[in-house]
């Protein structure tokens, strides 16, 4: 029987030993799922797919901005597939899993139940950065705090699913997922057989949080009225703001358009409106996620009166802590009283000097990351690191085990990336899927995510300041 493109193509692909490849099995045999998208990429040219792709993105004004400037969103053309049947488990756990976080935090700022009982240990939330004492009391509609989640998810060298962070403060991409979908779908013809789930309803889910956070007196008067809050171009995500404001029809604005007048509620200031516009949502989107910035202090006010909502509210970062992510399991069996659907990787709680005698057996084993770190900085791989590196974190370690959290490292699965102008190679990936609470905090999961990708051969570093890009994630229905 006559190869097809794609087994031409790929014949050659070096299947990477001691880790899952989402789209060879072991025997260097294609998966079923992946080969549509395979041989769409090969049909369309994988040497110009890239290129093609990118200057789509451009044309659309899709970017994103760092430290050094405004940097390339890159969206690597071989699409991850995923199916029907191992998606469900993903969905079921997902939602099960930010059902658990939203009641951990409303807990943490209640009654802290889940302390008194001895199920998580009061060192977590006191040393715990975003922990917030003054949102203690706070009611706040619906009972939802974290309004979007978006956790980080990777597989295991036997393909299992495991949850590696959970991000609740004020997540980013879902916009970049919606703009890879439509940026790859322009080059490549998907057969019939093999079309993914659309991602159409996102906005609709987001609309559905926004209203399920509206305080009850503004439900009651009119439509409530929503906007989001950026700070500005030089916002890392300012163009998904952009986006998002566009998609739903509501204002972005930036802190110095908003004021909190005699009547206790939050306004807009008419910049480009006939009239000032009170607000009772806002989508907050800028950098500021402590009580002590300049934007806490007039958007709480209005919060702690019951005149505005807040879409993810202060004090939710608590939840998304690297130690804290040890407890998550135990979150889930607390307030949900089922088992976890999806595992966390196994994370030490370094400041119980039990689980520090032990990481430091294993030492080289595991990957070390500072608590207070984010994008990948500051993380040693220890399996990939000198003998030097070790030493040195082991000793920052033991001088404060609290400022570190260990986790068993995980071979994060590879996936057919382009590389070398054509030519197909694995690169290691992981996804980050996003979930929605609307009215009752029922969770909703928006089929698939961003799949990101570590460009550089071996690396397991996927975040985009560090060279990597993106992938379609499809989920077939």
């Amino acid at each position: 029987m006559a190869s097809t493109p794609a087994e031409e193509l790929l014949s050659d692909y070096p299947v990477e030993e001691g880790c899952f490849d989402e789209a060879f099995a072991a025997d260097g045999s294609i998966r079923p799922q992946a080969r549509a998208g395979l041989e769409a990429v090969v049909r369309a040219g994988a040497e110009a797919l890239p290129a093609n792709v990118s200057r789509t993105l451009r044309r659309a004004g899709v970017r994103f901005s760092s430290v050094e400037g405004d940097m390339e969103f890159y969206v690597d053309p071989v699409p991850r597939v995923i199916t029907a049947a191992d998606w469900e488990p993903v969905k079921r756990g997902l939602a099960q899993r930010v059902r658990a976080l939203n009641a951990f935090v409303a807990d943490v700022y209640g009654d802290q139940r889940i302390v008194a009982e001895g199920v998580v240990p009061p060192g977590v939330l006191k040393s715990a950065d975003y922990f917030e004492p003054e949102m203690r009391g706070l009611r706040v509609p619906g009972n939802v705090w974290i309004g979007v989640a978006g956790l980080d998810l990777v597989r295991d060298v036997d393909g299992s699913w495991l949850v590696l962070e959970d991000n609740v403060r004020t997540p980013s991409g879902f916009a970049y997922l919606h703009a890879t979908r439509r940026a790859l779908l322009e080059h490549i013809d998907v057969p019939p057989d093999a079309t993914p789930r659309p991602l159409d309803g996102e906005i609709d889910l987001l609309a559905d949080t926004l209203r399920a956070v509206a305080p009850a007196a503004a439900r009651g008067r009119r439509a409530p009225v929503a906007a989001v809050l950026t700070d500005g171009e030089h916002n890392s995500a300012y163009w998904e703001h952009a986006w998002l404001s566009r998609q739903l029809g509501i204002p972005l604005c930036e802190p110095h358009e908003l004021e909190v007048r005699s009547d206790g509620c939050l306004w807009l200031r008419p910049r480009g409106l006939r009239e000032a516009r009170r607000i009772d949502v806002v989508y907050r989107r800028t950098n500021a996620d402590r009580v002590d910035s300049d934007i806490a202090r007039l958007l709480l006010p209005p919060v702690r009166a019951g005149k505005l909502g807040l879409v993810n509210q202060y004090g939710t970062g608590v939840a998304d802590d690297k130690l804290t992510h040890a407890y998550v399991e135990d979150m889930i069996r607390f307030y949900v009283g089922e088992e976890p659907v999806l595992k966390s990787v196994p994370t030490y709680d370094l400041a119980q000097p039990g689980q520090l005698e032990e990481a430091l057996d294993v030492f080289d084993e595991l990957v070390l990351k500072p608590r207070a770190g984010h994008g990948g900085v500051g993380v040693l791989i220890a399996p990939r690191s000198t003998r030097e590196e070790i030493e040195a974190t082991r000793k920052a370690v033991i001088a404060d085990p609290g400022a570190w959290i260990a986790q068993r490292m995980v071979m994060l699965s590879t996936h057919p990336t382009v590389v070398d102008g054509g030519r197909l190679a694995p690169r290691h990936i992981d996804l980050r899927p996003f979930v929605f609470l609307g009215e009752g905090c029922n969770p909703r999961v928006l089929p698939g995510g961003l799949t990101r990708v570590a460009r550089s051969e071996g690396a397991l570093v996927v975040n985009s300041s560090q060279n990597g890009g993106a992938k379609d994630t499809w989920v077939l229905p």
